[in-house]
């Protein structure tokens, strides 16, 4: 059984999502959530949140335990691009972009 929980439109980028969210696949959450708290990044305290939903899920929906839950798939997508006009020389505009993306974390019960 397959419990997920998505974040969408979150303001980072997706390439330094992914390097957060590369290092708890295959993790315990217990585990991930410990290995996410020690990181000083903007993108690990987004994926606390979401994995932590993504549990509350299992716990609440499907009366799952939290000791007995696995990040079975996780993985960042690009977003919308927000994009904003910067002044440049000569009274030429350039372009300010906002990268966005959608975070997802699937968790699945380990098998005894």
């Amino acid at each position: 059984m397959e419990i997920r929980a998505v974040a969408r439109n979150i303001r980072i980028s997706a390439d330094r999502a992914r390097l957060t969210i590369n290092l708890i696949r295959g993790k315990s959450v217990i585990e991930a959530r410990d290995i996410l708290k020690n990181l000083n990044n903007k993108a690990s305290k987004i994926i606390i949140k979401v994995l932590d939903s993504a549990v509350a899920n299992a716990e609440n929906n499907n009366g799952l335990k939290k000791e007995n839950l696995y990040v079975l798939k996780c993985h960042v997508d690009e977003s919308s691009v927000i994009k904003r006009v910067i002044i440049d020389s000569r009274g030429h505009t350039g372009r300010n972009d906002h990268q966005k993306s959608h975070i997802t974390v699937v968790v699945a019960e380990k098998q005894a």
